[in-house]
């Protein structure tokens, strides 16, 4: 009873948002068979099927909806994107990537070229393939969309990274499609910037696919 007595004065940690079972800390696995059929065609080599949720990132979309991240501890993450709401009535899309590559940018003009430049393209080269840009704006220039995302890890700490980016894909022989992400992040620590350009490859997943562990 002497709770009701003194309060605490530690701050409540924002809480991470969860959908589908999924939340931090967590774990979950995918169908070991869709792996298995898929991975020969893909940039990706020998994804894991089951994955320990270690941070989860949230950012709004201008068109309404909202992207969940849930980061693993396998170099990938499971993006969720809703629209609406954020209940599974209202996911739109799910697939899971892996980290193909992060270079860091250096300094102020760097980053303005790697903005310009390197982001948003017609087409992408990676690993012999070309994926073409999904994003098409009106006219010619397509400039890469810019989120902010806020990322919850376990330890209790909230961040947020501007990120502008751009998504690609390719169609697979069995009429799939592997898809590829291209970022520039930038995140202040500090008084100082930390950008960098980080490539990210993925493909669909269904939420029957995915078997939630707790």
């Amino acid at each position: 009873m002497f709770s009701k007595w003194f309060k605490s004065d530690e701050p409540k940690k924002p809480r991470a948002p969860e959908v589908m079972g999924l939340y931090l800390g967590g774990s979950f696995e995918l169908d070991p068979l869709k792996l298995k059929l898929i991975t020969p065609e893909l940039c990706i080599e020998n994804p894991a099927n089951k994955h320990l949720i270690q941070a989860v990132g949230q950012a709004e979309l201008d068109s309404g909806g909202t992207l969940l991240r849930f980061y693993t501890d396998d170099d990938a993450f499971l993006q969720v994107v809703l629209d609406g709401g954020m209940t599974e009535n209202h996911i739109t899309d799910v697939k899971l990537w892996y980290f193909y590559s992060t270079t860091t940018v250096g300094n102020e003009s760097q980053w303005k070229h790697c903005l310009a430049n390197d982001i948003s393209k017609p087409e992408y080269a990676l690993e012999g393939h070309s994926f073409k840009r999904v994003w098409d704006a009106v006219g010619n220039d397509s400039p890469p969309v810019a989120v902010t995302e806020k990322t919850y890890e376990e330890d209790g700490d909230v961040s947020e990274t501007d990120q502008f980016m751009m998504l690609y894909e390719r169609e697979l022989s069995d009429g799939n499609t592997e898809s590829l992400l291209v970022a520039g992040e930038e995140k202040i620590v500090g008084h100082n910037a930390d950008r960098c350009l980080v490539i990210s490859t993925g493909f669909d997943i269904q939420p029957a696919d995915i078997r939630i562990n707790g």
